[in-house]
């Protein structure tokens, strides 16, 4: 049988995020097997991007653009966080390294946690943000945004997710978001929201093979 050939990166190495985006896809492209054919940064053999930029959306183009530069295919990248609003909309962009440890969920929790000790209920809301961004080696870029309010715990609760799922329970509901099932999450998720947006774009370099990408 012949080697599946990659045709779609997703910009990272997290596999929370592969997993999400993998699903997203299922089924929407004719001929896409998206366990063999969407992979992660690490697979498609892209170094990482220095995530320089100031806002969610320029880390997100950063790291889609070169991603897609270095490897030759259709990339997606995104960027997200926690922006919480009695810190000012922190951790931000800061989310994954807010403890100095870059992708230490259980340390920037705990930090998080800490400086929202002596915070009541009524001022712990927060907001996951996501900027999901679509490059095509040589094309233009494609942005979309998403976002999931809610209210902060002072303890984790639920052992589904990644990052700071486990203390932010979405408007409207009883539960985190590290205790909503994966199908569950993805359907009022920040980054949900963002790669639906941006799915028919996708959908159609995937299928049609373009050079570009239309806004």
């Amino acid at each position: 049988m012949p080697e599946q050939v990659h045709r779609l990166v997703l910009a990272t190495r997290n596999q929370g995020k592969l997993r999400e985006l993998r699903e997203l896809l299922r089924g929407q492209v004719p001929g896409l097997d998206v366990d063999t054919q969407v992979v992660d940064a690490e697979t498609a053999g892209a170094a990482d991007v220095v995530e320089n930029g100031v806002t969610f959306e320029e880390n997100a183009v950063l790291k889609a653009r070169q991603t897609a530069a270095a490897t030759g295919l259709v990339a997606v990248a995104d960027d997200s966080g926690l922006a919480v609003d009695v810190l000012g909309g922190a951790p931000g962009i800061f989310s994954a390294r807010w403890s100095g440890r870059h992708g230490d969920d259980a340390a920037n929790l705990e930090l998080l946690l800490a400086q929202l000790a002596d915070i009541g209920p009524e001022h712990r809301g927060a907001a996951f943000h996501c900027a999901a961004a679509l490059a095509v080696p040589g094309g233009a870029v494609h942005v979309e945004l998403g976002e999931l309010r809610g209210t902060l715990l002072t303890g984790p609760r639920g052992t589904g997710g990644f990052g700071y799922d486990p203390v932010l329970v979405p408007e409207g509901l009883d539960r985190t978001c590290a205790e909503l099932a994966p199908e569950e999450k993805n359907r009022i998720s920040h980054r949900g929201l963002a790669f639906r947006a941006l799915l028919p774009h996708l959908v159609r370099v995937l299928d049609d093979g373009r050079d570009g990408v239309r806004s």
